[in-house]
């Protein structure tokens, strides 16, 4: 119930920590048995102090295989006769209640005498005189003297004179092992017709007849009974009753009766543990070893663990452990009842009627509580032994890929929505702006790279992967074709280790498509502001799931997901992808294009001895340079994200570095000093690198526009290769370079023949040919401040 509710890691803790709880109920009945048994056939005993030849001896050891004895029973039945067990349940709380009412009628018939105190008693018992407590009847003055606390020293807690002295959380501890039942319906929920009503029927049921009749044992003992004589002699209910044998065979059958109910819930809560294969292999023996339906490994593995809790001894102590193990259960049922009720399920309607978070609230604090109460020591250790499994499943347990249903999620669904809501886009600032991504991929089986350099540059913000199944018309089909596939892209970004959301679109064409993940990827304020796009070239692409390199999977090798295309024809046209970078103009959004990441590695560029690496920023408009204003929007955005990306452990071992071009050397020292105190004032740590080359490349530039009118087309390729030859010369140590993306211009009229948008992809591509990775950049808003 806890697992289905919290999820497997944090269940199967719980339900691991429960399995000690049964284990620790049982040895705890187990020694209580044994401990009536000595009351009454031991040295004094109350049913044999006229047949001394049967007294059975008594001792630490004694008890100890006493014990192991009844725990042996214990593993007999459950391995041959369980299931009988079961059928005489009635019979045995038959017996308790025949016993406890001769309880009740013995306090009033019962005179006033004198009750020996047992001969195990050593904090009052010598070998000299035999000492007696009083039994006085009803009496006020006895009730009186029983009325206020008055602790004092445990004589069954040691055989030596260091004997521990009790106090409230020790009797807490000890009576609350007595209602660790309460989970006994929820445990047979199964078995039952309708346990929406019988479980908090029964379980209030039973918890109430339990207190009345602790209430009134507590009464009647007070009442008639000296303190002297109820801290010396726990069994003191025997020489008292009508019929001794009534409360020997009613605490001999109920700690019976109840050891082995703990014995066989604790084997089949390791039993359940092995099939929800919550420790994996570890467990899978006992899976392997169920006969009849009977866990026979679970079985063997709870007699051992029983015998270890044995060696304690002392009822007391054991107590105290099992009424903390149970505590923490009823906390983690709390927990998932108050969690189920703050994530507003739809599906969690209960019909108890009196059910409400305060309550589970309540009892999720008071039992937190009640565990450091009873015993700091054990509190702690059963927390985090708690945490450590938690942990532990949490990262190694196959169960975690079972779909359960965690109440986390429902939880985080619940506050991101509120969250959601309190962001707003009207209360945006630069001072706290951050880019939030939107990257189109078209096959990440070739894109693994991009896809992580875009990670490491998103800085805490969105990041969208953005893919769209194109050429299809979705009235003429059957069904979606991208549900099928979605579960096969967050399985990539779990492989890749990037942080991002997945949006998946079918259009007709992609350039509709993209328009579709503009506008819808994101929710509220959080929409992207910036897009990546790939490059449109003739490379050759690369399986980097097929070839050796970190990014190899053989994750989507049966699947018909990722798969490359078996002809040479592309998804869209050069047309179509220069309309996608106009479309993006038009929306206002950054813009980023990729060349080359098919060339990053990333290991590679950590390593020392390939001696310094760069990032490398070229701030200039090489299509069409301004020499009045040469740090524009752009140049603003471009040096925001070189900086994000040098934030980046990976990248932060890189230089950063600012390429400056001016053709007037008297202009060229002014707008030095400018990009230093722009740099400064943004707190950029950057090298400014003057490029005394670019007057060359600038007389080349006719009419200051690649474009211009004038220019011819042999002009505007020598430009560009120049351009280019220059870039490669300062760039050759550089791990990635950002570039100027200039808005798209008016095609040459000597180049009427092309499409405008092809005309520029052309440009770009001159541009760009041979470089490291590359960024192109444009940006339409200011990204950065001085403020903060």
């Amino acid at each position: 119930m806890i697992s289905r509710t919290l999820g497997p890691d944090f269940g199967g803790s719980i339900g691991t920590l429960f399995f000690l709880a049964n284990i620790v109920s049982s040895a705890l009945y187990i020694t209580g048995c044994v401990e009536g048994v000595i009351e009454n056939f031991g040295p004094g005993g109350y049913l044999i102090s006229n047949n001394e030849q049967l007294v059975l001896k008594d001792g630490e050891w004694w008890r100890f295989l006493y014990c192991s004895l009844l725990n042996l029973l214990n593993l007999v039945v459950c391995l041959i006769g369980s299931s009988m067990f079961a059928k005489t349940n009635v019979c045995i709380l038959g017996f308790v209640c025949v016993s406890l009412l001769s309880s009740l009628i013995s306090f009033l018939l019962t005179g006033e005498r004198e009750i020996p105190i047992p001969s195990g008693n050593t904090l009052v018992q010598n070998g000299t005189f035999h000492v007696n407590g009083t039994y006085t009847g009803w009496s006020y003055n006895t009730l009186h003297e029983n009325l206020y606390a008055n602790y004092s020293k445990d004589y069954t807690s040691a055989n030596s004179a260091d004997f521990k002295i009790i106090d409230f959380a020790a009797v807490f501890g000890v009576l609350f092992s007595g209602v660790t039942g309460i989970m006994a319906g929820a445990n047979m929920s199964g078995e039952l017709k309708e346990p929406s009503k019988s479980i908090p029927r029964g379980t209030l049921g039973a918890v109430f007849f339990t207190f009345v009749t602790y209430i009134v044992m507590s009464v009647f003992c007070a009442s008639t009974t000296s303190r002297f004589l109820l801290q010396n002699n726990y069994a003191f209910l025997l020489p008292i009753n009508i019929w001794p044998p009534f409360i020997a065979i009613g605490i001999l059958t109920a700690t019976f009766s109840a050891s082995l109910s703990n014995f066989i819930g604790s084997s089949r809560i390791l039993e359940a543990l092995a099939k929800d294969n919550v420790y994996g292999f570890f467990l899978n023996f006992i899976s392997s070893t169920v006969y009849r339906g009977n866990p026979i490994a679970a079985v063997f593995i709870s007699f051992l663990f029983v015998e270890v809790i044995l060696l304690i001894g002392s009822l007391n102590l054991i107590a105290q452990i099992n009424s903390v193990l149970f505590l923490l259960s009823y906390l983690a049922t709390n927990l998932a009842c108050l969690g189920l009720e703050l994530a507003s399920a739809p599906n969690f309607r209960p019909t108890f009627k009196y059910f409400t978070w305060h309550t589970a609230f309540l009892g999720m604090v008071s039992t937190l509580i009640m565990m450091f109460v009873i015993n700091l020591l054990y509190a702690v250790s059963s927390l985090i032994l708690c945490f450590i499994l938690f942990l532990f499943l949490h990262l190694l347990s196959p169960s975690r890929k079972y779909q359960w249903g965690s109440i986390s999620q429902a939880l985080i669904f619940h506050q991101v929505r509120k969250y959601l809501l309190l962001l707003d886009a009207r209360k945006d600032h630069v001072k706290f702006w951050r880019p939030q991504i939107l990257l189109l991929v078209n096959n990440p089986r070739t894109c693994c790279p991009l896809i992580s350099f875009v990670n490491d540059i998103k800085k805490g913000g969105l990041y969208v992967l953005g893919h769209v199944h194109a050429g299809h018309d979705f009235l003429q089909l059957d069904e979606d074709s991208t549900i099928d596939e979605y579960p096969y892209w967050l399985s990539l970004v779990d492989h890749l280790k990037v942080k991002a959301f997945v949006e998946l679109t079918m259009a007709k064409t992609v350039r509709e498509g993209f328009h579709h993940l503009v506008r819808i990827s994101g929710m509220g304020a959080m929409k992207p502001n910036t897009i990546f796009l790939g490059f449109y070239d003739e490379e050759i692409p690369v399986d980097f799931f097929g070839t050796d390199n970190p990014y190899h999977t053989d994750m989507f090798k049966e699947s018909d997901a990722f798969k490359l295309r078996n002809h040479d024809r592309k998804e869209m046209s050069d047309q179509e992808y220069a309309g996608i970078v106009s479309d993006t103009f038009k929306m206002k959004k950054n813009l980023c294009i990729c060349r080359y990441f098919q060339n990053l590695d990333k290991v590679q560029m950590s390593k020392k001895s390939k001696g310094t690496r760069y990032i490398d920023v070229w701030p200039i408009n090489f299509f069409k340079p301004d020499p009045d204003d040469p740090f524009d929007t752009t140049s603003h955005f471009m040096f925001q994200l070189a900086c994000i990306l040098n934030m980046v452990p990976g990248w932060n071992n890189l230089h950063l570095r600012v390429f400056l071009c001016d053709h007037m050397t008297e202009r060229l020292a002014v707008n030095e000093i400018r990009l230093k105190q722009l740099l400064e004032s943004l707190r950029i740590v950057a090298t400014i690198n003057k490029v005394p080359g670019w007057n060359a490349c600038h007389s080349m530039l006719l009419g200051g526009d690649v474009c211009s009118r004038v220019s011819t087309e042999n002009c505007n390729k020598s430009y560009l290769l120049r351009v280019n030859e220059l870039i490669r010369s300062y760039s050759e140590k550089s791990s990635c370079l950002f570039l100027y993306l200039p808005p798209e211009f008016n095609r040459p009229e000597e180049e009427e023949n092309l499409t405008s948008g092809t005309c520029y992809l052309r440009y770009l591509i001159e541009l760009t040919a041979d470089l490291p990775p590359t960024v192109l950049v444009h940006g339409v808003h200011g990204v950065t401040s001085t403020t903060l």
